[in-house]
């Protein structure tokens, strides 16, 4: 699929652009995409990061530096998600509301995750395969389990 509106970085390696949808998004320097990755309008992610196949960065995300994201993660950026209003139609942008999501320098995020809106992973935090982050993560920390809970930190 051809990248639409996307702001590359230097030395962006995307393997298999066919088969990723990246549109509106900004990527660092040093930066590697796998194959079958969603990357929605207005993420914006750091250098030299790692997005594993299969993952889904939606809209409202912001990823730093230095960041690895497993195979399958999936962010979330609604906490209400409809697909109609009150009246039954459609929902467009403004009937709905995106919930910011910070993830910070040096963060690395385990296999099949789900990040809930409105959450903030500190600095250098490791989030366990198939944990379910609902909270933010203090730096340094240890997150696993559903929903995620600190077991331990790196300090």
């Amino acid at each position: 699929m051809p990248l639409k509106n996307v702001k590359l970085g230097n030395n962006v390696k995307i393997f298999h652009e066919q088969l990723v949808n990246l549109y509106g998004c900004s990527l660092g320097d040093d930066t590697r995409i796998g194959t079958f990755v969603e990357i929605q309008k207005g993420v914006d992610i750091g250098s030299r990061c790692k997005i594993s196949s299969h993952s889904f960065i939606c809209e409202g995300v912001s990823i730093g530096d230095e960041v690895f994201i497993g195979h399958g993660v999936v962010f979330i950026n609604d906490k209400m998600p409809r697909a109609t209003t009150d009246t039954g139609q459609l929902q467009g942008d403004n009937d709905w509301k995106v919930i910011k999501t910070l993830i910070e320098n040096r963060v690395s995020i385990g296999s099949g995750a789900i990040i809930m809106c409105g959450v903030t992973i500190g600095f250098g935090s490791t989030i366990g395969a198939g944990a379910i982050v609902t909270k933010d993560v203090e730096p340094n920390s240890i997150v696993y389990g559903i929903p995620a809970r600190q077991k331990y930190s790196k300090v």
